[in-house]
């Protein structure tokens, strides 16, 4: 049966409206590139425990290519599976859907039927539709599900829209957010724009996916003009594939942004302020925004071999992996960053995570 976003749990609802984070869960693979079942439960069970409010499964950072492979339900049955039995607190989770209508339509009714909540559309597949023919796209696979706006950054395949696309898309109802990630300002401004035009800032949340700036989209006020007078709009929180690794503390660096602004009217400490170039520099060598994104995924895979977490890097595309002088990168980031890891939190919980 579709899912509408009256359907949906009010915890889950309210996790949402708050601001949380939903870390993009990858794939565990072992040696001969076949699904580590033992290394994926150990994930889920870290991403839960870290203190995570939600995951998404089957995004870029779980590999478009579980679909080719047969594995889109099989790794998107196994999170939530493993979620449930991990914790009864409400979690949102949130399936990655792509590909023509009439795939997306279908994997979102596969995301449905495995009791997920959402699903967080990516339009890379029909980059080159026109606006007219994305938003029809969006309304038919919202028949399926509540959707996710995923506005992706164009290195990695996503179409630049406008605000007015944006627009059209907050009023579709069964909308329930949008992650805006096209590492661009000028573009991040659009979507809020296209929010606050539609009128819809309270009811559609507005997600963080920009890797590059996450501190500061979550801490600062964004403001549009309507009716003659400026309206400020907040992200909730982040769906990112950087949270993907050192996870706790990105929790802990959500909880003291929000506290910081509760308590100071909405203003945060210059301290506060100035960790987002540290975490934008820790996500420039996970990322390898140095090979133009190249081991975006394996470089998240080689910060959780590290520590434990997967026991290889490996991708199910082979030419897939580290960059040039990305290993590099990390060690680097390690060495000037580590504060911002959570190494010792892993350390202390991962036989009972493999286990």
């Amino acid at each position: 049966m579709p899912l509408q976003r009256s359907d949906l749990p009010a915890q889950v609802l309210d996790l949402l409206a708050a601001g949380t984070v939903i870390p993009a869960h990858p794939l565990a693979l072992d040696a001969g590139r076949r699904f580590d079942r033992r290394r994926q439960r150990a994930l889920t069970r870290y991403y839960v425990d870290a203190g995570a409010g939600g995951l998404a499964v089957g995004v870029h950072t779980t590999q478009f290519a579980i679909r080719e492979r047969g594995l889109y339900e099989t790794v998107l049955g196994a999170a939530i599976e493993d979620q449930r039995a991990w914790t009864g607190r409400p979690m949102a989770m949130i399936a990655g859907l792509c590909g023509p209508t009439a795939q997306a339509r279908a994997e979102a009714q596969t995301a449905v039927g495995l009791g997920y909540h959402a699903g967080l559309l990516s339009l890379a597949a029909v980059a080159t539709a026109s606006e007219d023919e994305l938003i029809a796209h969006c309304e038919a696979v919202s028949r399926e599900i509540p959707l996710i706006g995923f506005y992706l950054q164009t290195v990695v395949g996503g179409p630049v829209l406008s605000s007015d696309f944006w627009r059209r898309f907050a009023l579709l109802p069964n909308v329930l957010a949008i992650k805006v990630a096209p590492f661009n300002r000028y573009r991040t401004i659009d979507v809020v724009r296209a929010l606050v035009d539609a009128r819809a800032e309270e009811r559609v949340f507005l997600y963080t996916g920009n890797d590059d700036h996450i501190v500061l989209d979550l801490a600062l006020p964004f403001s549009a003009m309507r009716d003659g007078a400026p309206v400020t709009v907040r992200f909730r929180g982040g769906l990112l594939g950087h949270w993907s690794v050192w996870t706790s503390s990105a929790v802990a660096q959500l909880a003291q942004i929000k506290a910081e602004l509760a308590a100071n009217g909405g203003t945060l400490s210059p301290a506060l302020l100035a960790l987002d170039s540290r975490v934008t520099d820790c996500n420039a060598a996970f990322f390898d925004v140095a090979n133009n994104f190249h081991g975006c995924i394996a470089g998240c895979h080689e910060v959780l071999r590290r520590q434990g977490l997967l026991e290889g890097i490996w991708c199910l595309d082979p030419q897939e992996g580290l960059g040039q002088g990305q290993a590099a990168e990390i060690d680097r980031v390690y060495r000037l960053h580590g504060d911002l890891g959570d190494d010792a939190f892993v350390r202390d919980n991962l036989a009972r995570w493999l286990a």
